[in-house]
């Protein structure tokens, strides 16, 4: 039996507390458009995380909606990985 190949999703998302109660999504891809926005991620050396199961709950919202209450605690966990990132990253210059 042939395994089904999954179809990859991305989305991004943007967090402003001066502007927005909680982080908003400002980018949604899947299989063809997820390669790109990865791709360019990458080039422009925005950090990636990766969660297959809060990428596909992410897809079925709309760009520019703001995460619900209950994916709360997974995306603070995001940014607080992507803020150890940003700690490194700054102490090496």
């Amino acid at each position: 039996m042939k395994e089904k190949k999954k179809i990859k999703q991305v989305a991004a998302l943007k967090y402003s507390p001066d502007k927005n109660d909680a982080p908003e999504i400002i980018g949604l891809g899947k299989g063809e458009i997820a390669e790109k926005i990865i791709e360019k991620a990458n080039q422009s050396d925005v950090p990636l995380y990766e969660n297959e199961e809060l990428a596909t709950t992410l897809n079925t919202f709309n760009i520019g909606d703001e995460i619900p209450p209950e994916l709360y605690e997974v995306v603070a966990g995001i940014f607080s990985f992507i803020k150890s990132l940003d700690k490194k990253y700054g102490e090496r210059k």
